[in-house]
């Protein structure tokens, strides 16, 4: 049975992983030819000093793109998609808390999941839509659905906002992916036919029950490189299948 689907175009994108710093790099990471095996974080230069100092790696990894994808146009808006946000800030505070050290109040306001979206909006003293989403495995394209859900509602653009990091250790257990530290932005808009401009379909029905278990565990790399790495193949990719979170969810490429 199929659920439904939405359509739209990219006007802008920008991304940022690890080790990946040139236009050959993109390309071969792209093709599967090089691992993003590298370290850091993204300078955030567009920032204010006195905010990005607050910002945690996580957010530096959304930040980046966010400010490369944003036009001067005020109140556009923003929708956050990440797994698992400010997890590495938040076990920190609880092992301060479990030793009994005083907390820093301001680790601890932005410990929330939509810390990179109040960190943006402050910075640019933006009045706009702001929403950060998590939805396990298949976060990026909730937060797809959230966006044309604001197109369809009368934004003439949105800047949809896709990333994480390594997990701390202490859920080493529990991985089902391989985590790496990312960030990408799309600005979003309604389906276009310029043909500069990259138009995509994302659709989703339920899955057949007995394969759901096998498909999600062939899936390894992490989902918002996945999804990343299908963007930028471009109309050679043509279509990405992944079965996740009981859904099997289609992405497709128009010319």
């Amino acid at each position: 049975m199929r659920f439904g689907d939405v359509s739209f175009s990219v006007a802008s994108h920008a991304a940022w992983l690890a080790g990946i710093d040139s236009p050959e790099a993109w390309q071969r990471w792209t093709n599967g030819e090089l691992s993003a095996d590298g370290s850091g974080e993204p300078a955030v230069k567009s920032m204010p000093p006195m905010l990005r100092r607050r910002a945690s790696a996580a957010a530096k990894f959304a930040l980046e793109t966010a400010y490369q994808c944003l036009p001067a146009t005020e109140n556009i808006p923003v929708v956050f998609a990440s797994r698992h946000g400010e997890c590495a800030r938040s076990v920190e505070l609880l092992q301060e808390l479990a030793a009994r050290l005083p907390l820093s109040p301001t680790s601890f306001s932005l410990s929330v999941h939509n810390a990179s979206a109040g960190l943006l909006s402050i910075a640019r003293r933006e009045q706009g839509n702001s929403i950060a989403i998590a939805a396990g495995r298949s976060t990026v394209e909730h937060g797809v659905i959230e966006a044309c859900g604001l197109l369809a509602d009368g934004a003439p653009q949105v800047l949809l906002v896709a990333f994480d990091g390594p997990l701390p250790e202490q859920f080493d257990a529990y991985r089902d992916c391989h985590e790496q530290a990312y960030g990408w932005a799309w600005l979003m808009q309604a389906e276009q036919t310029e043909p500069q401009q990259q138009r995509i379909s994302l659709s989703w029905h339920a899955p057949d029950t007995a394969k759901i278990d096998t498909a999600a565990a062939s899936q390894t790399e992490a989902d918002g490189l996945a999804v990343l790495r299908f963007f930028l193949r471009g109309e050679q990719a043509d279509t990405l299948s992944r079965q996740v979170d009981g859904r099997c969810w289609n992405w497709s490429v128009h010319a």
